[in-house]
């Protein structure tokens, strides 16, 4: 990801050592921004007035990379279309090389609807073939189950991938969570 001190140096076709002469701060300084040093104070300032911005839009925002570490976490979810268990399995293993707080929560919440929906979709095809059976259904009872609860859960992963670029919170969650 780029650096939005070279992003709006690059827009102003500037070169570091241009940008450098005129904030009045190093060409060293201006590298060691542009390489994620955290900008603060004068030099915040000094950056922002030499790139005719406001202050604000030089600092990047840590919790945008959080959310797309969470929007990883649920759309690995969808690898259990191929893999059985791979939408429990798949989110667990990235939720848990997180080591952000509010990520590891929020995979913590998509494993949870994902092994309550998995739960319910074990139980209901173990049951299917007995209901089948004594109501003489000549029809696979098993499908249904199977297709309506692996829609839900795309209708799942859907809704809060998108709840997760707009509000940045999940929409379809558990109240308590299974982990």
């Amino acid at each position: 990801m780029k650096n939005k001190v070279k992003i709006l140096r690059e827009e102003k076709n500037m070169t570091q050592n241009e940008l450098a002469e005129k904030s009045g701060l190093s060409l060293r300084t201006i590298q060691r921004i542009e390489a994620g040093n955290i900008l603060k104070g004068f030099t915040l300032k000094t950056i922002a007035q030499s790139l005719e911005t406001e202050p604000e839009n030089l600092i990047s925002t840590k919790e945008n990379s959080e959310i797309e570490r969470a929007k990883l976490i649920n759309l690995s979810a969808l690898s259990g279309f191929i893999i059985p268990f791979g939408s429990i399995i798949f989110p667990l293993i990235l939720t848990y090389k997180t080591k952000d707080f509010k990520n590891r929560e929020l995979g913590k919440q998509i494993i949870s609807i994902q092994i309550f929906l998995s739960l319910i979709l074990s139980f209901l095809m173990i049951l299917s073939p007995f209901i089948q059976k004594a109501f003489s259904i000549e029809f696979p009872l098993f499908l249904v189950p199977l297709i309506v609860i692996l829609s839900l859960k795309l209708v799942v992963v859907i809704l809060n991938g998108i709840s997760l670029n707009q509000k940045q919170r999940l929409a379809i969650k558990l109240k308590h969570n299974f982990l």
